[in-house]
């Protein structure tokens, strides 16, 4: 039998790496065609004259200076809310859960257009340590409501519902009652990427690769929350303080992506899925497919949204939704999301 096990781990090998090399293509074929095509025609040549800085005319600078930050912005937000979503579900050892679903997301939009409506000239640094607060916020009533006790999917499910639709309408309030400051927000409040700058990407960077990073060194400690609490804590582990942690991670994930890019939905509950499907629960193999799903999901998203309504701009939220609504009926209605390894 042991025999057998390694003769079915060494034909799979070429089976994985075909998975992450095609995972990989269709990541760099969405970034190239987000560069490439869009409301001003760009040739080639002109793509790679500016991302090379061989050129400094209206074309180059066009692409370095509003494509490209647009890109980078979508890939990293992608990863981070896929990221986050992969690390819920593993926490809450529920396929229905993500930041979205959870009133990460609702929590952070919340936090940050108060912070919009209450103080002035506010910098995007603030903005996203807003953005941390909001989450942990959103976060603490969902399990403050769904209780301390072994979740149940549904109950915690419902909980977050609860808790996302709450905060969402007070959000919706405080923007109808200051219309005149929130008008520009309306975008944002849907989920959207085209407003990014460099400002945004330097911002963004540090939080996508060290949470990743982070989340691939405590691999070994997450294993232990697939197990049942007390049999992970005969084996010496710590739960209470990987959970902490776990979240802590998703909250900063998430809150910061919310902070910049605004509530984004779904990505973090249909990426792990997909991944999950195409390599199973093998966490040193899911983590990294899981993050490069996420980029090119919302490179894609952000690149259908700007044909929805060609020549003007359409929120990616509303591609996301589009896509990660059914799924979601899918899911809920598959068992109540039974048979999920984390």
């Amino acid at each position: 039998m042991i025999k057998l096990s390694k003769l079915q781990q060494q034909n799979r090998k070429p089976v994985l790496l075909f998975l992450f090399c095609i995972s990989f293509i269709i990541l760099m074929m969405g970034f190239l065609g987000s560069l490439k095509w869009g409301q001003a025609h760009t040739s080639w040549s002109t793509l790679w004259e500016a991302l090379t800085w061989q050129g400094q005319d209206k074309a180059h600078l066009y692409i370095q200076t509003l494509r490209l930050p647009r890109t980078l912005t979508a890939l990293l937000v992608g990863v981070q809310l896929a990221l986050a979503g992969l690390l819920t579900q593993l926490i809450t050892r529920n396929p229905l859960a993500s930041p979205h679903l959870l009133g990460i997301h609702a929590g952070a939009s919340l936090a940050v257009v108060i912070s919009l409506l209450t103080f002035t000239g506010i910098t995007l640094t603030h903005s996203v340590w807003f953005g941390f607060v909001g989450a942990a916020f959103g976060a603490f009533l969902v399990w403050l409501l769904a209780g301390t006790q072994q979740k149940q999917h549904v109950q915690l499910t419902l909980a977050g519902i609860a808790v996302s639709v709450l905060l969402s309408s007070l959000t919706e309030g405080l923007t109808i009652l200051n219309q005149h400051s929130t008008d520009s927000m309306l975008f944002w409040l849907v989920g959207s990427v085209d407003h990014a700058s460099w400002v945004e990407v330097r911002t963004l960077w540090p939080f996508a690769v060290i949470g990743l990073i982070v989340f691939m060194l405590m691999i070994p400690s997450i294993k232990l929350l697939a197990m049942d609490d007390a049999v992970a804590i005969g084996l010496g582990g710590r739960i209470v303080v990987i959970k902490a942690i776990c979240m802590l991670l998703v909250i900063i994930l998430a809150g910061s992506a919310v902070a910049i890019c605004g509530p984004i939905g779904f990505i973090g509950l249909i990426v792990p899925h997909i991944a999950r499907a195409l390599v199973g629960g093998r966490l040193v193999l899911l983590v990294p497919l899981t993050a490069m799903l996420g980029g090119s999901l919302l490179l894609y998203a952000d690149f259908i949204s700007r044909y929805i309504a060609f020549p003007y701009e359409s929120p990616v939220g509303i591609v996301t939704a589009a896509i990660g609504g059914p799924f979601f009926i899918y899911l809920a209605r598959k068992k109540g999301g039974a048979g999920h390894a984390a």
